[in-house]
């Protein structure tokens, strides 16, 4: 079971049950995904497990019934079922927390309905009903069950699996038997109730001689035998999916009618299967059907030849009715087995794989009778031709062609160009899908490998290339599963070599990985950065939607021709992406889904304060088909996360540069308030030292590392999905270990981060306030005037006033400092800095002890 659907399967029984609030879905998930097994239980202890819960259960025979119908209808995991519903009567607290949430759910359902109005009244369950009251209620009722249990007329099932099929084959209808087929029912070969074999008055068989009693009774059975009512033997109207019955004449000796009773089930198996084989082999019940069908018509020809052997030696007078009965008893047992599973298909509603499935089913259960399992074998041969048709073109050839539905492969109309707008990547996972219940028993472990078969030949052809597997040999149904187990695998190897060979060859996926998105995406092209912020610096930091996409597409052309990354063959591909939120608020987003925060966090307003365009800004990268199956939008979206991050930090490394730059040029004077100055320099080296150390072990103790393990891996890979399952783990560890899955570490990693921007803002604002380098601008004249070089006298009077200048200015910062408190307020930043650091320290050394994540220690080494 894949993670999904665990996820799925947990939320709707949550749903189920009604249960809101708690610890959320996720607690059970974790739970579950921690301790479920690696393999999978397919034998489980059925009988004892029903008889368990018949023990329990208040209506045993109610329970056993049920299970019976739907054994008989070859419910998959029905035994798993079973045994986990044995288990939970063991379990008391279970059972009444069920209980009480059953009540629960009732009474709010009896309160959703109060107010609306339905077919017939209920008395309040406060007052008496009366015993009239009381019949009506249940003729009601019985009424309405009676109406939903009948069968719907085969003309209405067969025009909603036509209007099906015809749905899903747009442009290729279902072919349809003309109409005089069904509205002739003497074609049939059952019996036509209402009618006689003579309009002749009958002689009341009970006053002939016992000669005579048996020689009609005989030519009765002949006719009933092929499905025609006799003088003294009729077939009963059928109800339902019900076995033909037949009424013998009472006055008929008990010593022949004894013997007739015996023969009887014959010609109602006979009814059985000829109603089965005239109803499937219409086209709307598939090719599968339709083969069975055939071959049940073979086996029914051979017996038709029996009975008119029978008919020829009684009208010589050599058949009585005991050599009737020793003659037709090799056939009762071969028309049982028929009987029995035509009605199993019907009953079931099989079509394609579901049919196959509870042939092979029934073929295993005939073990020790080797006349039974041999007939079970023909004809599951016989109706597993065309579906292994579908099999062949699909491993073989990455085709599919099922216009009945009936293959374990379906097909979805998706177009693969929106691969690139699609975060889920449908195309992959939902263009091709397994259907469980057209998986055939003696197919099911090799489900998955068909699936990936198929999908892997299916990209190569729509790519344009021709596919002429070598092992393609012919799959025939045997009880050795080993056989086409075999051809399945040859088939899948073939299938992942020609794929795999065709992206890292032909598509170059490890060029574009290491030589594209690791130097963009991954910041592994330091040049190509410095040319780039350098350029983009000014136009960044305005608000987004004052930002002209296309000035920036021009600056980040310009800075990839400047730089190394010139020799990129596939760097016109990176794009310029300004995103809605800013990184945090996506990833909070992206943290809270299916959890119960996850409604608070998207329903939550959008954040007051402008975006600006660091904020907002990512790369982007165009991706062609095929590549796109492993660079997926899910992919990117995970680049892009790691990037903002990265840019981010980099782009507060640059701003405390910065003022390292300012306070460089503000210690040539003489400032009287030192020892605040000095603070704030001692805070901004803390702060870049963090910074720096953070952005080192990103880069060279997450990144780098896990991105070798990548490229040895890849070599490694033996299909696509390998390929995918290694990229995705990388993208995984990359932004756990770079503290992106984990709200707690992201939140006080963002204050870090704001802390230090404000930080250099505030620092920013009192250097300008200063105005150093306009003033020291404005009175040099080391590079002379237009008279020549300065004189002696000139540089006295320069030196004067650079004194000076130096004596205002340092008054200035000392009096700026007095009036804003600048003192307290590096104080401020210091304590709010320290503060969230050591958080981030501490929050760092559990995590890394509780959840074993070693890698997080280097950090606090660091």
């Amino acid at each position: 079971m894949s993670e999904f659907r665990i996820h799925h399967d947990v939320n709707e029984l949550l749903s189920l049950l009604r249960v809101h609030g708690g610890e959320g879905a996720e607690v059970y998930i974790d739970l579950l995904q921690k301790n479920r097994t690696p393999y999978v239980t397919t034998s489980v202890s059925a009988h004892s497990a029903k008889v368990k819960i018949a023990e329990f259960s208040r209506t045993p025979e109610d329970f056993l019934k049920k299970y019976d119908e739907l054994k008989s209808k070859n419910t998959r995991h029905l035994d798993s079922l079973v045994y986990l519903l044995s288990k939970l009567t063991e379990d008391k607290e279970t059972l009444q927390y069920l209980q009480q949430n059953a009540k629960e759910r009732a009474e709010l359902t009896a309160n959703m309905a109060a107010g609306g109005s339905t077919d017939f009244s209920i008395p309040s369950s406060t007052s008496k009903i009366s015993l009239q009251e009381l019949e009506e209620l249940r003729k009601q009722l019985g009424t309405v069950t009676a109406s939903s249990s009948t069968q719907q007329p085969l003309e209405l099932t067969r025009k909603m699996l036509r209007d099906k099929q015809n749905k899903k084959n747009s442009g290729q209808p279902v072919p349809v038997f003309p109409s005089w087929v069904y509205d002739r029912p003497a074609l049939i070969g059952d019996f036509l109730i209402g009618t006689a074999l003579s309009t002749d008055i009958m002689v009341p068989i009970g006053t002939l001689p016992l000669a005579s009693q048996e020689s009609m009774i005989v030519e009765d059975l002949l006719y009933v035998l092929i499905g025609v009512d006799g003088r003294y033997i009729t077939a009963q109207p059928l109800v339902g999916r019900q076995n033909r019955a037949f009424s013998v004449d009472p006055n008929l000796d008990l010593s022949i009618k004894e013997l007739v009773t015996r023969i009887l089930p014959v010609a109602a198996s006979y009814s059985a299967v000829t109603r089965f084989i005239e109803e499937k082999f219409s086209f709307e019940y598939g090719q599968v059907n339709h083969a069975l069908a055939a071959a049940m018509r073979t086996l029914i020809k051979e017996y038709m030849i029996l009975i008119t052997q029978l008919e020829h030696l009684q009208r010589q007078g050599l058949l009585s009715l005991q050599k009737l009965w020793f003659y037709i008893q090799p056939t009762m047992r071969t028309l049982e087995i028929l009987s029995s599973l035509a009605t199993s298909v019907d009953k079931g509603e099989c079509m394609g794989g579901s049919t196959l499935s509870l042939l092979h089913d029934k073929t295993f259960n005939y073990t020790g009778d080797s006349q039974a399992q041999e007939l079970c074998l023909y004809l599951t041969k016989a109706a597993s031709v065309p579906y292994f048709e579908i099999l062949e073109k699909w491993i073989y050839r990455g085709i599919i062609n099922d216009p009945y539905s009936e293959f374990m492969v379906e097909e979805h109309e998706l177009q693969k160009e929106k691969i690139q707008e699609d975060y889920n990547d449908k195309y992959w996972d939902q263009r091709y899908t397994v259907v469980q219940q057209q998986i055939p028993s003696f197919l099911q472990k090799m489900a998955d490998k068909i699936l990936s078969t198929g999908k892997y030949l299916n990209v190569v052809r729509e790519c344009g290339r021709d596919i002429t597997c070598p092992v393609a040999k012919e799959v025939i149904y045997t009880l050795k599963e080993r056989a086409y187990v075999e051809q399945i695998e040859k088939a899948y190897n073939y299938a992942s070599k020609v794929l795999l060979d065709f992206l890292m060859e032909e598509k170059e996926l490890v060029a574009h990985l290491s030589r594209s998105i690791k130097h963009y995406f991954l910041m592994d092209q330091g040049d190509f950065f410095v040319h780039f912020m350098d350029l983009t610096e000014e136009e960044l930091k305005k608000p987004v939607d004052d930002i002209i996409t296309t000035r920036l597409e021009a600056l980040l052309e310009l800075a990839l021709r400047m730089s190394t990354a010139n020799t990129d063959p596939f760097k016109d591909d990176l794009k310029i992406d300004l995103m809605p939120h800013d990184l945090i608020t996506q990833l909070l987003r992206v943290l809270a889904i299916e959890t119960k925060q996850e409604k608070a966090i998207i329903g939550a307003d959008p954040t007051e304060l402008t975006l600006s365009g660091l904020e907002a800004f990512s790369f982007d990268y165009i991706v062609k088909w095929p590549l796109s199956l492993i660079i997926n939008r899910k992919a990117l979206t995970r680049y892009q996360m790691l990037f903002r991050h990265m840019f981010y930090c980099k782009h507060v490394e640059r701003q405390l540069c910065n003022v390292w730059i300012s306070n460089k040029t503000a210690k040539q004077f003489s400032l009287h308030s030192a020892k605040w100055f000095a603070g704030a320099f001692t805070l901004r080296q803390r702060m870049l030292n963090f910074v720096q150390n953070i952005q080192y072990y990103m880069m060279f103790e997450v990144m780098e590392p896990t991105w070798h393990i990548l490229e040895k891996n890849l070599k490694l890979a033996s299909n696509i999905d390998d390929v995918l399952s290694h990229h995705t783990s990388f993208l995984d560890n990359c932004l756990k270990d770079c503290m992106l899955t984990n709200t707690e570490l992201l939140k006080i990693f963002s204050k870090l981060m704001s802390v230090c921007v404000m930080f250099t803002n505030c620092m920013q604002r009192f250097t300008q306030s200063m105005k150093l380098d306009s003033e020291m601008d404005r009175l040099t004249l080391e590079h002379g005037t237009m008279l020549g070089p300065p004189t002696e006298e000139e540089r006295a009077e320069e030196t004067a006033k650079k004194k000076l200048t130096n004596k205002l200015l340092a008054e200035h910062a000392d009096n700026l400092h007095l009036t804003s408190g600048f003192e307290a307020t590096i104080s401020k930043f210091d304590t709010n800095f320290s503060t969230h650091l050591l958080d981030l320290l501490d929050r760092l050394s559990v995590y890394s002890t509780n959840d074993c994540e070693h890698s997080m220690l280097n950090i606090i080494y660091r």
